[in-house]
């Protein structure tokens, strides 16, 4: 159940206002969402609702055991027990043909060959629960009842695809009666439809109109032909994935709930670091506390945080999906992210000059401080769409066939690239170089718009978005994560 479709809009029209009249009985309330949450990811695959029951309750026990014992090693026991079920189903589900395949094909072993099918947001939902034992173990957050952990881990709006929400930020708002007032409900209606033209609009667009083609079949398209696929692709990924959390978090804010922001103008960064401070955030973060910081993060001298980066990074590559080029992928940012930190311990500092718009004598910033800023900028871009040449490949040798066509294909004219292809490209990473007080601006004069007349132009910027995007919906790709 796709969120822009007709067959959402039908289910959220229901849910939205039952939910809202039961509010004032926190048990029936609590039952009903968790029931929409079982039949909006039971509109995909009704038989692993089961696999998010087993979840629920597997680690519901784990935090159970966790708080009430006081030996510490049943304490330490029930947090491995409770992690170890959340890796064993993601391992099982998203890379026992991975391994499976790659034993064999080093080591000759072979394993019975399994029919798996991948549930939809396993990634996403699995990371919520490591998150939440650990923080009950790490005593962060209380141990929730069974009703309000099945609802955190199954909330519709972000259980397919993120953003990844921890228990601290989410738990308590189950129990705070707040209705979103008028700021919430026009930043809401804003960002729902600034996410459906970025889903339809711009990344199912750029998708069909040159980024499957060119990356299908390099070896029958030019140079620029290329290039557009390679800037598309970075483009349609943002669109696509920002696009969904931006309709994930205006959902849920409709809701009376409030989810953490998962992008942040991420083609403007000017480091490697600072892009995944910007992307997908809320993975970066959690990456960051129960991974790189449980490793020794930057504690233990610099080869070890050099060490913990690359594996950070690596395994953060592989949690996007069962291939080496994932992996590789994930090494190539983190040998990026750990040149930036070996420069900047050689420099003594940061590896980048400060962001501070003056100097020290207070005057404004002179060119060739913003020719370096636009230089970072335009070398991190490109770094990132080498990587993303890899990712969207899926396999070393196409990504060879796509970068080597770069340098041959200048003999071949373009047949994809066309202005209506460049404007969807350019306009986006323009976009996000616009000041954050014109959003404000927007936002203010939505607050200030009745409720009736918002709804109105919410329905009208539905039909426009309907008109100018291609025929259907395609499934996010970050569902297959």
């Amino acid at each position: 159940m796709l969120f822009p479709t007709f067959t959402f809009a039908a289910f959220f029209a229901v849910v939205l206002p039952v939910a809202w009249a039961l509010r004032r009985w926190p048990v029936p309330w609590k039952l009903f969402l968790l029931a929409a949450s079982y039949w909006f990811y039971a509109a995909w695959d009704a038989r692993y609702v089961l696999l998010l029951v087993a979840m629920t309750l597997g680690n519901a026990a784990a935090a159970e055991i966790n708080q009430r014992a006081s030996a510490g090693w049943v304490r330490r026991t029930a947090v491995a027990g409770g992690v170890t079920l959340s890796l064993g189903v993601l391992a099982f589900y998203k890379y026992y043909d991975f391994f499976t395949d790659s034993f064999e094909s080093n080591f000759g072993i072979s394993s019975p060959a399994l029919d798996i099918i991948l549930p939809v947001g396993v990634s996403f939902f699995t990371f919520q629960a490591i998150s939440y034992v650990v923080d009950v173990h790490r005593g962060v957050t209380d141990k929730a009842n069974l009703l309000d952990f099945a609802v955190y881990l199954s909330f519709f709006p972000q259980l397919v695809a993120g953003p990844i929400v921890r228990a601290t930020e989410f738990l308590p708002q189950l129990k705070a009666d707040k209705r979103p007032d008028r700021a919430e409900v026009a930043q809401a209606v804003k960002l729902i439809g600034r996410g459906m033209f970025k889903k339809v609009v711009i990344a199912d667009f750029l998708a069909r109109a040159v980024v499957n083609d060119a990356f299908a079949a390099p070896g029958e398209h030019g140079a620029l032909d290329m290039l557009a696929g390679i800037y598309g692709y970075a483009v349609q990924i943002y669109a696509d994935f920002s696009g969904y959390t931006d309709m994930a978090i205006g959902v849920a804010l409709l809701m009376g709930f409030r989810f953490p922001q998962n992008f942040d103008v991420p083609y403007t960064a000017d480091s490697i670091q600072d892009f995944w401070r910007r992307w997908h955030m809320t993975l970066s973060r959690w990456l960051r506390d129960y991974l790189y910081i449980p490793l020794g993060g930057n504690r233990r001298g610099r080869l070890a945080t050099y060490r913990n980066v690359l594996i950070t990074m690596a395994l953060g590559g592989l949690w996007h999906g069962a291939a080496w080029a994932f992996l590789i992928w994930g090494v190539y940012h983190g040998v990026g992210m750990a040149a930036e930190r070996w420069r900047g311990d050689a420099n003594g500092g940061d590896a980048r000059p400060t962001a501070n718009p003056t100097s020290r004598n207070g005057s404004p910033w002179i060119k060739s401080d913003t020719a370096r800023l636009w230089a970072r900028r335009f070398l991190v871009f490109h770094f990132v769409c080498l990587g993303w040449v890899l990712f969207h490949s899926e396999a070393l040798d196409r990504t060879g066939e796509v970068l080597a066509r770069l340098f041959t294909g200048w003999g071949t004219g373009p047949d994809l690239l066309n202005p209506l292809v460049a404007l969807a490209i350019v306009a986006p990473l323009v976009a996000q170089m616009f000041p954050r007080a014109w959003a404000e601006k927007g936002s203010k004069t939505l607050e200030n718009t009745p409720v009736g007349l918002t709804a109105v132009g919410l329905s009208v910027w539905i039909m426009v978005v309907v008109a100018l995007g291609p025929e259907g919906v395609a499934d996010y790709i970050y569902f297959q994560f």
